[in-house]
């Protein structure tokens, strides 16, 4: 919604927090004001033309400070007359800025304050929401490290008791070797006994022989 206002012989397009520098007003800073011609008023798709004003509108403003414009310079010259006239003014103006644009009932500061007030509720939610999502976030990741240092704990507690097996397996690894001299010892005695069990072979060798001798049939002389 804007409006056009007439004040100090000049018209300004304004609208809710515009800030204008119009004629000097005598007013004080900070003071509410009234400006009563309002000349136009636009609503979206609806428009009132005042004739001149229009009846049932009005625009507030809130006097900020009293300020001087920039200089202009004034400067007149006549030739051949050797006439030069040169001025400086600068402008005694008052700063304004525009708190509400009112058509009938319908108000732009009021509705400006409820799209304020929605805008805040749903940055409140989303603030909310950031920080349940980051307390859930932090909630997964103790999770998973406590997950993660779990199997670290069960594979570093075999590793501790390793000590005892490696002495058993040095206490098996020595009675081999104690046992090789004994069975060193052990090997040397079956000597005799392959020569005691090849002496009945050759003995049963030479028996086939002799009986074959006397199986044979004396030859005459």
């Amino acid at each position: 919604m804007y409006a056009v206002i007439e004040t100090g012989g000049k018209q300004y397009r304004v609208e809710l927090g515009t800030e204008l520098e119009v004629e000097l007003l005598d007013v004080e800073p900070g003071q509410e004001i009234n400006l009563d011609r309002v000349l136009l008023v636009v609503d979206g798709d609806k428009s009132a033309v005042g004739q001149p004003v229009v009846a049932d509108a009005a625009v507030s403003a809130r006097v900020l400070r009293q300020i001087r414009g920039e200089k202009t310079i004034s400067f007149k010259y006549r030739p051949k007359a050797r006439r030069r006239v040169k001025k400086g003014h600068r402008q005694e103006l008052t700063v304004l800025k525009i708190t509400e644009v009112r058509l009938g009932a319908k108000s732009a500061a009021a509705e400006a304050n409820e799209a304020d007030a929605a805008a805040a509720a749903e940055r409140e939610k989303v603030a909310k929401a950031a920080a349940r999502q980051a307390a859930e976030d932090s909630a997964l990741a103790d999770k998973l490290k406590a997950r993660k240092a779990a199997p670290v704990a069960s594979k570093a507690a075999p590793k501790a008791k390793a000590a005892p097996k490696a002495k058993v397996a040095d206490a098996n690894v020595a009675a081999p070797a104690a046992a090789a001299p004994a069975k060193a010892a052990a090997g040397s005695s079956p000597a005799p006994k392959a020569k005691a069990k090849a002496a009945p072979k050759a003995a049963a060798t030479d028996a086939p022989a002799s009986e074959a001798a006397s199986k044979r049939p004396a030859r005459a002389k």
